[in-house]
């Protein structure tokens, strides 16, 4: 599967190369030059249906992850309530991992779909200025959400550890 992405997606970015582009006709270009209206239509259409999908799956690895933690809660006896906090943590820190993506993706998505060469270029740019931000506040997200992370940076930043971070035990779903 990891072959095939990456092999679709340089086949795709070599496409304007290898002559699928608008530069003979600029009436034909996108916000995204060289690609053509209808290249970037794909590509955001495409965007959009792995999204969807990607989310769909999501949902479905989330539903079987909630069951699991409750038979492994139920099998050794524990509190099923407190065990699924900490699960209930590691799918929060996952929708909101998805929730930041599409946030950062859907408008360049969007815009692309709607928009044409005439539009000013500043548009292009303030659109596909979030979709790059997404690799930025991804490790950020994921930093303030481990407590192995958080209990670093407080070394390093003030050489203290909050009691708040020290006393609770470290569980397998701590995300």
């Amino acid at each position: 599967m990891l072959v095939m992405l990456w092999g679709t997606s340089i086949c795709l970015g070599l496409l304007p190369v290898l002559g699928w582009n608008c530069l003979r006709d600029e009436s034909t270009c996108s916000v995204v030059r060289p690609l053509t209206k209808n290249n970037a239509a794909i590509l955001s259409v495409s965007f959009l249906f792995m999204f969807a999908l990607m989310l769909q799956l999501y949902i479905q690895i989330c539903k079987i992850v909630m069951r699991h933690a409750h038979q492994i809660a139920l099998q050794h006896h524990f509190l099923a309530t407190s065990h699924y906090v900490t699960t209930r943590k590691g799918v929060s820190t996952l929708a909101l991992i998805m929730g930041t993506f599409a946030a950062c993706w859907m408008p360049f998505t969007l815009y692309s779909l709607i928009a044409d060469y005439t539009y000013p270029s500043i548009y292009t740019y303030a659109t596909l200025l979030p979709a790059t931000y997404n690799s930025i506040i991804n490790p950020v997200i994921y930093a303030f959400r481990n407590q192995e992370i958080q209990k670093a940076l407080c070394l390093i930043c003030c050489g203290c550890i909050p009691p708040s971070l020290s006393q609770r035990a470290r569980s397998p779903s701590d995300v």
